[in-house]
C-alpha cells in the first residue's frame, strides 16, 4: 500500500509498517488530539521499535513515496 492508502487506515485506528524496513520497527500508530499541562497537543506519529519502546515518528520522503506499507493485525 502506499502513503495515501494507509494514512485512512492510521486514522482509524491502525497500527501499520513498512514490509522494506525488515529491523526492530514493530508498527507506527497515530496519536489523537489531546492537551497537555492544558494546552491543546497536536496528533502525532509513534513507532514502537523492540527493546526501546516508542519514539516520535515523522514519515521520510522515501516512506511517503514508498508502496510497501501494510497494516498490522
Amino acid at each position: 500500500m502506499t502513503f495515501e492508502q494507509i494514512l485512512p487506515e492510521l486514522k482509524a485506528g491502525k497500527k501499520v509498517i513498512r514490509k522494506g524496513w525488515g529491523g526492530a520497527e514493530l508498527y507506527v500508530k497515530l496519536v489523537g488530539e489531546s492537551q497537555h499541562d492544558g494546552e491543546k497537543l497536536n496528533p502525532y506519529f509513534l513507532i514502537n521499535v523492540s527493546g526501546e519502546g516508542y519514539t516520535m515518528f515523522t514519515p521520510t520522503v522515501c516512506d511517503i513515496l514508498a508502496d510497501d506499507w501494510k497494516i498490522i493485525e
